[in-house]
């Protein structure tokens, strides 16, 4: 049976690290909005409130849309190549434009509509209350944790359909971003990896495979001219120290 390796991702400007955010939030919303206990519900709209919050960035949907008309340019200078569907080429560039028209379409920044819903909002003022949605506090939020899952599930999917485009746009882009990389087997000689990135091109995510059998943890950095990465290890308390340990990775560079 093959080791489970761990995925790390490392990325080298502040729109990345926002949009690899968001996919993570994303993320957990898709799973919790599925089960049907209250509680799991509740972080649900927790985690709808934490997308507001990050999406909140002015120039996010400005900076998704010139990623996906750049990302459209690059596959269109692939026509006429060798070795390159057009079908395939086709089938992406209009799941590119759909994703553009989506965004265009949504009004203001992701999850604005839902700041016009006065019981969400005064839901959303107490949630990062410690404690602070007790029935006591929000009797009318206990009423709503009470109601059969499926309604629950409905309202969860109504409130949040205003940021499936933001959603849809992230998964793609990301997507392309991580299709586009190219993996190479690497070596942390001492624990420590160095490589000086070549000039003329923009890294923009890292990816990064480790054997989970190893129980090291690579603390990554990086800009535009050199990536390092550093082998750690957690001690008796689980704080993370150095290690010398040799240690054999895959690095895959996305631009």
């Amino acid at each position: 049976m093959p080791a489970t390796r761990i995925l790390y991702e490392y990325p080298f400007n502040e729109g990345i690290r926002t949009m690899l955010r968001l996919e993570h939030l994303f993320e957990r919303l898709g799973r919790l909005m599925v089960r049907v206990d209250p509680l799991d519900h509740h972080f649900a709209l927790v985690t709808i409130f934490e997308v507001m919050d990050v999406a909140s960035r002015a120039d996010l949907k400005s900076d998704l849309l010139k990623e996906l008309e750049r990302h459209k340019a690059q596959l269109q200078s692939y026509r006429g190549h060798p070795g390159i569907s057009e079908a395939a080429l086709d089938e992406v560039i209009g799941r590119i434009d759909y994703a553009f028209q989506a965004l265009i379409a949504l009004q203001g920044k992701a999850g604005q509509s839902l700041t016009t819903h006065e019981w969400l909002m005064s839901v959303r003022s107490r949630i990062g209350i410690p404690a602070g949605t007790c029935e006591f506090d929000l009797p009318g939020y206990y009423a709503w944790q009470q109601h059969p899952a499926e309604r629950r599930q409905a309202d969860l999917e109504r409130w949040s359909a205003c940021l499936m485009p933001l959603a849809q746009a992230l998964q793609l882009l990301l997507g392309l971003l991580r299709d586009g990389g190219v993996t190479q087997r690497m070596h942390a000689s001492g624990g420590q990896f160095q490589q000086r990135l070549p000039e003329g091109k923009t890294y923009h995510l890292l990816r990064l495979h480790m054997s989970a059998d190893s129980e090291l943890v690579p603390e990554i950095s990086g800009h535009r001219l050199l990536v390092s990465v550093r082998m750690l290890r957690a001690d008796a308390e689980g704080r993370l120290r150095p290690t010398p340990e040799e240690a054999d990775f895959e690095m895959t560079l996305c631009a």
